[in-house]
């Protein structure tokens, strides 16, 4: 088995300058290798990265595609993957690959930091030697998505970011982190809530995101119904509303009719899935007489809003029926749910 680690630099503060504006640090390799000189356990490491990084704020979902395309290449070269991402959007890019990646048996760690490496004190090296210590002894029992971000090794489709200015930027909300990054090495947490097991043999395939025709609403007292029947309509085809504590929205008769038109249409269907706005907590949509349930919203339970999406993206561009992709919504398909026993 191969043993080395590939880190792969798509871009983000963790290989910039230290100087303002920001800029990729044509350096970073060689400041990367210096910083984790003569740490203990870190495993062999190859680098490489996008011939232009991208900022994570300019992420689609073409480059996440790209991504996985190139995890794809590789597979057979490395033991684990390191990806080192910008931190606007990680959440989204970790949640994506999730989805995206089917038949995964080698580990993809995602990591970056809020301080560039170039700068003394910040929390890059330690980003860096938690990433590489997990893909070097990864005993996690299957092979996932990850987001390892201030001593924490989350699972990448339950992760959000959470702060802008903190070390601790990320956090799993709803979910115990998988492990976490002592100075010691990695402490394993309890492992509950296991993806589901695929099938046996799958080889890794990766799914193009093909219909992406997807939006997402927040709630807010006053919003208007005019509002958000222009939001509904054509292209889109499914819609996360960012509703109210367990999945409430305003009592509006006109907001509500056009919530229950664009569901019932014919012709441009659109699946909406509620998530809570709330940071903790899940969506029952028949505990209040204002859950969306009444009007064909179904509910996203504990699942982020960035989970939410890209699991949008991957069912509408797997499945034809809407009826089936508001089926599988609403079912724990890659450890991104809780559903209520």
């Amino acid at each position: 088995m191969q043993q080395k680690v590939l880190v792969y630099y798509t871009g983000g503060t963790i290989g910039m300058t230290a100087e303002r504006p920001r800029r990729p640090d044509p350096n970073f390799r060689t400041n990367m290798a210096n910083a984790l000189r003569a740490v203990p356990g870190i495993p062999e490491w190859d680098f490489d990265a996008l011939q232009t990084p991208l900022d994570s704020s300019s992420m689609t979902p073409s480059h996440w595609e790209s991504i996985a395309r190139y995890i794809e290449s590789r597979q057979h070269q490395y033991r684990a993957f390191v990806i080192l991402h910008g931190t606007d959007t990680m959440a989204y890019t970790t949640s994506a690959l999730t989805f995206m990646i089917r038949g995964l048996t080698k580990p993809i760690i995602f990591t970056g930091s809020q301080v560039p490496l170039a700068m003394p004190g910040g929390d890059a090296r330690a980003n860096l030697i938690a990433s590489l210590r997990l893909a070097g002894d990864y005993r996690l029992p299957r092979a996932e998505v990850c987001l390892v971000f201030g001593g924490k090794v989350l699972r990448g489709c339950r992760a959000t970011k959470v702060s802008a200015e903190e070390w601790a930027a990320f956090d799993s909300p709803n979910f115990p982190p998988l492990a976490r990054a002592t100075e010691d090495g990695i402490e394993l947490g309890e492992q509950v809530g296991l993806p589901p097991v695929e099938e046996a043999g799958v080889a890794l395939q990766v799914q193009e995101f093909t219909q992406t025709e997807v939006g997402l609403l927040r709630l807010f007292p006053g919003i208007s119904a005019r509002i958000t029947e222009n939001f509904l309509r054509s292209p889109l085809k499914g819609a996360v509303l960012h509703a109210f504590g367990s999945g409430n929205g305003p009592s509006d008769p006109l907001f509500r009719r056009v919530l229950r038109e664009a569901i019932q249409r014919r012709e441009h269907r659109v699946v909406i899935v509620a998530c809570t706005q709330c940071l903790r907590g899940s969506v029952d949509l028949s505990l209040y007489e204002t859950g969306l349930g009444a009007e064909g919203v179904i509910s996203g339970y504990d699942m982020t809003a960035e989970a939410a999406v890209a699991k949008l993206f991957w069912l509408l561009s797997v499945e034809s029926d809407p009826r089936e992709v508001e089926r599988r919504m609403q079912q724990n398909e890659r450890g991104e749910l809780t559903r209520p026993r």
